[in-house]
């Protein structure tokens, strides 16, 4: 049960690093694809670590997996960055945090072909764990909307496929070996937007050197971004060694415990 604390603790962080996000995306960093870039392109950082964990380079499936692991993850961050933009935190979370864990659950059961299944006990608090999530925040006056449905529901999905695609490449390869190539995973599909997205290079590339997006932000905002991302880090390890650490059938139980997330969230933000 190892798992259970470092997943909470992971969840506490997360929390703070939402607060943060939230504050970069309403002015410094408005745009999510360039937010999603900056993120996932810190990712390659963690190529200084192969020399200390026995780095070493696995079978091509395995390759394949853990790079798909990584640039769903990413996917997964824009869209959650996309939908905080679009739309009310209060619409949007509760959404997220009821769909995530029924997604992964039906993933983990049909990738293991109905091996991989909860007790019964563990059912019932897996049901009472997604009923939190959404009952934590849930508001009368902010039900969801369908636009806002859509996006959640998106969002919901790619986290759950990642958590899954993760604990498969957990359980043929290392921790810190898995966790790297899921990073370069990332950082690789985060080159995508700016091959898919002339937008995107409009608002990375502007012409003039005070106009640039680049400098503007790291001139105003650095170290809230830079400390934002290294919480982020740690939050991310820690999660990703609890999904290492449970088993295949709890990485469900793992996503309904964001519910949480949103009580820190709660109180932190009554505190600031």
């Amino acid at each position: 049960m190892l798992w259970l604390p470092v997943i909470i603790s992971a969840y506490f962080i997360f929390a703070v690093c939402a607060l943060l996000d939230k504050y970069l995306l309403s002015g410094p960093i408005p745009s999510p694809k360039v937010y999603t870039f900056y993120v996932g392109s810190l990712g390659v950082l963690v190529l200084f670590l192969t020399p200390f964990v026995g780095f070493y380079i696995p079978e091509k499936e395995q390759i394949f997996l853990s790079l798909l692991a990584g640039a769903v993850f990413i996917y997964a961050i824009f869209w959650l960055f996309k939908s905080l933009r679009c739309f009310e935190t209060s619409r949007i979370v509760p959404a997220i945090g009821g769909l995530s864990p029924l997604f992964t659950f039906l993933l983990v059961f049909l990738f293991s072909f109905g091996q991989e299944v909860l007790s019964f006990y563990e059912i019932i608090a897996f049901i009472l764990l997604v009923l939190g999530s959404v009952l934590i925040t849930f508001k009368k006056e902010s039900l969801v909307t369908l636009a806002a449905l859509k996006y959640s529901a998106l969002t919901a999905f790619l986290f759950s496929f990642s958590f899954v695609l993760t604990k498969y490449v957990y359980l043929s390869q290392s921790f810190w070996n898995g966790y790297i190539w899921i990073r370069i995973g990332g950082f690789l599909s985060v080159f995508s937007f700016l091959l898919l997205s002339k937008e995107f290079k409009k608002e990375m590339f502007k012409k003039g050197p005070t106009k640039s997006l680049l400098p503007r932000i790291f001139s105003k905002v650095t170290g809230i971004f830079i400390f934002d991302n290294a919480l982020a880090s740690l939050a991310a390890i820690l999660q990703q060694w609890a999904i290492f650490l449970a088993p295949l059938s709890y990485v469900a139980i793992i996503s309904a415990l964001q519910g949480v997330q949103y009580v820190f969230l709660l109180i932190l933000t009554v505190l600031f």
